[in-house]
């Protein structure tokens, strides 16, 4: 960085550091939204759905000195949405309704089945000992 009247003098690390994360987080930011994701809320016969999610991202950065006391960044990053739920807005009243989490689909009907399965059978084992 050079001001007037100075010479040339190499960016500290920091301020190299600092500018790569304040650039990584701009870009990410920008991209990790609800809207980028799910799209805009919709609005159809008098009711307005609004998505709702849980959004994150996350970035690493850092910088090296080169060759002629110049300093070069490098980074990356990743950024990640879940949908939550949404709100519904009818009749000038909005309701949040939360989606249910995807493994309730699958554990509550395998319980289920276990629960059928194996009650039985532990009872028909239960009587054959006490008949004993």
């Amino acid at each position: 960085m050079t001001s007037s009247g100075t010479p040339d003098q190499p960016v500290p690390q920091a301020d190299t550091a600092a500018a790569l994360m304040e650039h990584l987080a701009e870009q990410l930011g920008s991209r990790a939204s609800v809207s980028a994701v799910f799209g805009e809320p919709v609005t159809s016969d008098g009711i307005t759905i609004i998505p709702v999610a849980e959004v994150g991202f996350g970035f690493a950065g850092g910088t090296r000195p080169e060759a002629g006391g110049a300093n070069t960044g490098e980074g990356g990053g990743g950024a990640g949405a879940r949908p939550r739920g949404y709100i519904e807005i009818k009749d000038g009243t909005a309701t949040y309704k939360s989606l249910p989490a995807p493994w309730a689909n699958v554990a509550i009907p395998l319980a289920a089945l276990l629960t059928g399965t194996v009650i039985p059978l532990l009872v028909r084992h239960l009587a054959k000992r006490r008949a004993r």
